[in-house]
């Protein structure tokens, strides 16, 4: 057993997570309430390297915000604005493919699309997206909007979420996000987001698309006006519906930035914040395979020590993030290649390409096939269509 675990007040908690056992509502709450920092990681380390062994991935992706115009105004938001904004701003489908061409210059294999609710653009234009998108290139993975954004597409074409969800796949779609998760507790979600879809809405949304054979990611928003607890409950609804679908391919924990926005907060989270919460997500998310480590949220240096506090994956190069830098966020706007594999070597870990499943591309090691999936290996996984224009 590990040193640091012979006589903390974990020990039970560490004997059934090493047995394979699952642990409770009230285990994760003391887990939460623990100072034993150390020891929470040793747990969490226990069930990274089960699952994943040595290995952390990282994914060569861009991201495109379509617009910042949105009808809502949640408080916690700095990124969204109103048509009499001056720094509002929406893209044309042209306009958005020409971005995703020249992300195609990285090799990305992964394009993450959200925007605000807009309020007036049609939903042909979203269909129109995706298959302009598609055209461009049939192997680039198109992950693409939160529940909410849904939810508002199914009221733009009247139609119910599962019809919704099935032309958007039809046109495309290949993810969801996990976005807009923040704390499902309702109590805490009035003071953040009112007006926002419920917690019931957002998992339902994820429960349709995984009934229709689709996969996703889900996220939690941690470090504002929630309780330790209401934590606790948010991992407990994303465990239940795992149990139920397995849809969900991993877990973003997401620390909060309280930058221009309507929701103050004493203190941000901290790096102690940010590894407790990833470790005991780790733990407690015992059906998850994938915990990731965000960088743009965390900073990588946090991300890289995640890695042995039970993250198995640090995100991707991102190319231009919007939402967490106009919270405050003070990282980089991208990451290159070389260097996320850099991040993750210094954390001794083997860095692993994987695309948007979470499912290995490469080694850093090589180009070689992937002998679990078949891979080729795509690091430049879009050469003959950049050569071609």
């Amino acid at each position: 057993m590990n040193v640091l675990l012979r006589t903390s007040d974990l020990k039970d908690i560490h004997d059934k997570v090493a047995a394979g056992q699952r642990i409770n509502e009230t285990d994760a709450l003391r887990l939460f309430q623990s100072k034993d920092l150390n020891a929470i990681g040793a747990i969490a380390d226990i069930v990274r390297e089960r699952k994943n062994g040595n290995r952390a991935s990282y994914i060569v992706n861009a991201y495109i915000n379509y617009s910042n115009y949105c009808i809502l105004s949640c408080q916690f938001c700095a990124f969204a604005r109103k048509k009499r904004d001056a720094d509002g701003f929406q893209f044309s489908v042209d306009e958005i493919v020409e971005k995703a061409r020249k992300a195609l210059n990285i090799g990305i294999t992964e394009l993450h699309i959200v925007g605000g609710l807009h309020p007036s653009l049609p939903f042909s234009y979203y269909l129109d997206m995706l298959r302009a998108l598609k055209a461009l290139d049939p192997r680039l993975q198109l992950k693409c909007f939160t529940a909410i954004e849904i939810l508002h597409l199914a009221w733009l074409a009247k139609k119910s979420v599962r019809e919704t969800l099935t032309e958007l796949k039809n046109a495309g779609l290949e993810s969801l996000t996990g976005g807009g998760a923040e704390i499902f507790a309702k109590d805490v979600r009035t003071k953040i987001a009112k007006g926002k879809e419920s917690a019931e809405e957002y998992l339902d949304v994820h429960r349709t698309w995984h009934q229709l054979g689709g996969r996703s990611t889900c996220t939690m928003l941690f470090g504002h006006v929630e309780s330790v607890a209401d934590r606790v409950d948010h991992l407990r609804l994303l465990r239940g519906l795992q149990d139920e679908t397995h849809g969900f391919v991993g877990f973003v924990p997401l620390p909060y930035h309280p930058g221009n926005n309507d929701l103050p907060v004493d203190n941000a989270p901290s790096g102690f914040d940010c590894l407790r919460t990833v470790a005991i997500s780790r733990i407690y998310l015992d059906n998850f395979d994938h915990i990731t480590a965000y960088w743009v949220g965390m900073g990588m240096k946090v991300a890289q020590v995640a890695l042995s506090y039970g993250a198995d994956d640090i995100h991707g190069t991102i190319v231009e993030e919007h939402i967490f830098h106009m919270a405050g966020a003070t990282s980089p706007q991208l990451q290159t290649e070389a260097q996320m594999i850099k991040a993750i070597r210094e954390a001794g870990r083997t860095p692993v390409q994987r695309n948007t499943f979470y499912q290995p591309l490469r080694s850093s090691r090589g180009d070689e096939p992937d002998a679990a999936t078949g891979s080729n290996g795509r690091s430049k996984i879009l050469e003959a269509n950049l050569a071609t224009g």
